[in-house]
């Protein structure tokens, strides 16, 4: 076990069993940019061109384990960038499920797709890629058990409450605190979202969601 993860354990960011073991397995350093890979252990957010990075562990370690992802769901990744989290959700919901990995910079669309290459996911079927502005969600796999969004956001837009099964989960950056947001029950007739639990964990920075 590297030293990162033996210390995003010990000091409680990593609890899930299954999580910890796509931590284990999906390398940090296959995500990063040649020039950098050597930064792979540190425990903070690096560049990865076009004014996007790869976040912190230990942000990530904290997102997962508030989306509690599990096997054969089906999720939405927001703002994929370099494509480390939607492996990691990859191997968290195997064969049985799927990832959409969402991104808005076309470059960074094949970026991610080489990097999540790398571990088969994408040849599995198990991670699709999409271009395209995450604000809107994507109506066309929706519903999703689970939203996972990466970059900060002005709110938790309507599209991906709409887009999300009741007893779901969204994980979203907005301002500088990170949201939890659990969906309760369907909409009804006049509100199109449903009713939601919110739980705020301040204290945070992340680069803004890019909106078209």
């Amino acid at each position: 076990m590297s030293k990162l993860i033996h210390s995003l354990i010990q000091q409680g960011w990593l609890k899930t069993p299954q999580i910890i073991k796509a931590f284990q397995k999906v390398k940090r350093e296959d995500f990063l940019p040649k020039e950098i890979k050597g930064l792979a252990e540190l425990n903070e957010a690096l560049p990865i061109g076009y004014g996007q990075t790869i976040s912190q562990p230990l942000v990530v370690a904290f997102m997962l384990e508030l989306l509690q992802p599990r096997e054969g769901e089906k999720i939405l990744d927001i703002g994929s960038g370099s494509g480390w989290t939607s492996a990691l959700l990859a191997e968290i919901v195997g064969e049985k499920g799927k990832v959409i990995a969402m991104e808005i910079v076309p470059e960074l669309v094949e970026f991610g797709k080489n990097n999540v290459k790398k571990y088969n996911f994408i040849e599995k079927k198990i991670v699709e890629f999409v271009w395209g502005d995450g604000s809107k969600g994507y109506p066309k796999e929706a519903p999703y058990d689970k939203i996972l969004v990466s970059a900060t956001a002005k709110k938790c837009y309507k599209s991906w409450k709409e887009q999300l099964k009741v007893g779901g989960r969204i994980v979203t950056p907005i301002g500088n605190s990170i949201w939890l947001f659990i969906k309760k029950s369907a909409p009804c007739q006049d509100s199109g979202e449903g009713e939601f639990e919110e739980f705020e964990y301040p204290g945070f920075v992340f680069v803004p969601l890019i909106e078209k």
